[in-house]
């Protein structure tokens, strides 16, 4: 893996010029622009807070709904968002797969990167209803920095084995959106993770994105330490789907060009 990282360094540049390419494609002729990257997890939240707060009162330990929510549907929109766009970017790009070599990687890791952009800009919301809410930060919020490099690295792991294996087969495009409805729903975006059965809860943090938003919510808003045994668990996980995944990437690399 160190060899294919040290060759993936030297495309550095055009790892660069492809994802600002993409972000570029994304809002080009768009009359709002990248004010899109906020819209979509604000109109979420505005509808999970009537939902989940007016109708149903989720119980959020006296966290503003809205907050609360948007809290976690930042995380949860960049990671839905790079899988939507980094799984068909190998497809999406036959045209250069097919006619020069440079490391194929590069597609899903730009997508990545592109949507990691629309996080730090939607994120600028995220700050100013902290204002609004008079919410104060701890020495905890430290943590953000490593819990995104967490959140990457899974969202790369996922992205590299969906690229590599949508090439052989297309019906992935159509497991992609369904599987990102659900998977939200077993994760604690909408509700807090105290309301899931103390007996279940073992089975249900070994989703690593149930940790990696817990955690945003205890180092942002609690103002506490994430939880370390399940931070842990997804930072591991994250890990062992990273390494996974690009192994066989760059193992079924070759076929890409005759089958694409």
């Amino acid at each position: 893996m160190l060899s294919h990282f040290s060759k993936l360094f030297s495309y550095h540049e055009l790892l660069i010029n492809i994802t600002l390419r993409d972000i570029k494609a994304r809002y080009k002729q768009s009359l709002l622009g990248t004010t899109w990257a906020i819209i979509q997890p604000l109109s979420l939240m505005l509808m999970f807070t009537v939902v989940f707060s007016k109708f149903l009162h989720v119980n959020t330990n006296g966290t503003p709904y809205p907050l609360f929510s948007y809290c976690s549907l930042l995380p949860w929109s960049f990671f839905a968002s790079s899988l939507t766009f980094a799984i068909p970017s190998l497809i999406n790009n036959s045209n250069l797969v097919t006619k020069i070599y440079f490391p194929r990687e590069i597609f899903p890791m730009s997508a990545v990167m592109s949507c990691f952009l629309d996080f730090l800009i939607a994120g600028i919301l995220f700050v100013f209803m902290m204002f609004y809410y008079q919410v104060q930060i701890s020495w905890y919020i430290l943590f953000v920095p490593f819990i995104i490099c967490i959140q990457i690295l899974f969202t790369l792991g996922i992205s590299l084995f969906g690229a590599a294996v949508i090439v052989f087969f297309r019906d992935v495009r159509y497991i992609v959106p369904l599987g990102l409805q659900l998977w939200m729903f077993a994760t604690p975006v909408v509700y807090p993770t105290h309301s899931v059965p103390a007996r279940y809860l073992s089975v249900y943090m070994i989703n690593p994105m149930a940790g990696i938003i817990d955690a945003y919510r205890h180092v942002i808003l609690y103002k506490s330490p994430p939880d370390m045994k399940y931070l842990g668990m997804a930072f591991i996980f994250s890990l062992f789907t990273f390494c996974l995944s690009y192994r066989f990437f760059k193992k079924m690399e070759m076929k890409f060009a005759d089958v694409i």
